[in-house]
């Protein structure tokens, strides 16, 4: 009985959550000033976009400044989680691709690597779906050396917000605040070591937020 009303709750949430996530996402945005610092436009190009877990909320507006006309599809875990996740990004014009590094590794790799190969932009959280905060897992490296991509940091920082008590100390923006929006400069990692590749882009990851 127990597990059939866990069920239950759960569908509930997959249901209907990304619906008001999605709906208080907008209300943050439009109730927010906003300030963007890109430091390239990148219209005629596709990349990968590489973004910390914890600041996952507001890169779907972020990517839809920087890029207005293009097309981004952003990894997430086959657990009923990432379905929430999912869902609540398609909402804001972002599509999905199946998987993680923790479930389904595989498949998210070869999608992405299709994704990229036809001309569209993948959005990958390097510190997810688990962490440790701010680590740069396996993934990124292999999407971008296979394709040959380059990868885009992007990141916001909030004047009044919420930090969530949780692994990747998610931040929610407060209404009525300003919200700096950034997008670093485009780089590769042809030819490096995965420690080597990992390495460059925690310090890129580091560096877009000083724009």
């Amino acid at each position: 009985m127990k597990s059939k009303i866990k069920k239950i709750k759960k569908n509930l949430q997959i249901t209907f959550l990304p619906f008001f996530l999605q709906l208080f996402a907008k209300l943050i945005y439009k109730t927010n000033k906003k300030r963007f610092h890109f430091a390239k436009k990148m219209d005629g190009e596709n990349f990968i976009l590489s973004l910390w877990h914890g600041d996952l909320l507001m890169q779907a507006f972020n990517y839809r400044e920087f890029k207005p006309h293009g097309l981004v599809k952003v990894i997430v875990s086959e657990h009923s989680d990432g379905e929430i996740i999912r869902r609540t990004v398609e909402s804001l014009g972002v599509g999905s691709l199946s998987g993680s590094s923790t479930r389904g590794g595989a498949k998210a790799l070869l999608g992405a690597i299709k994704a990229l190969q036809n001309g569209v932009d993948v959005a990958i959280t390097p510190d997810g779906p688990k962490g440790p905060n701010h680590s740069i897992a396996d993934g990124v490296v292999l999407i971008a050396q296979k394709t040959n991509s380059k990868i885009v940091c992007f990141g916001s920082r909030a004047s009044k917000c919420w930090t969530m008590n949780s692994w990747d100390n998610f931040v929610i923006p407060k209404p009525f605040g300003t919200i700096d929006f950034f997008v670093g400069e485009p780089f590769d990692i042809y030819g490096l070591t995965l420690d080597e590749a990992k390495e460059k882009i925690k310090i890129y990851m580091g560096k877009v937020y000083e724009q």
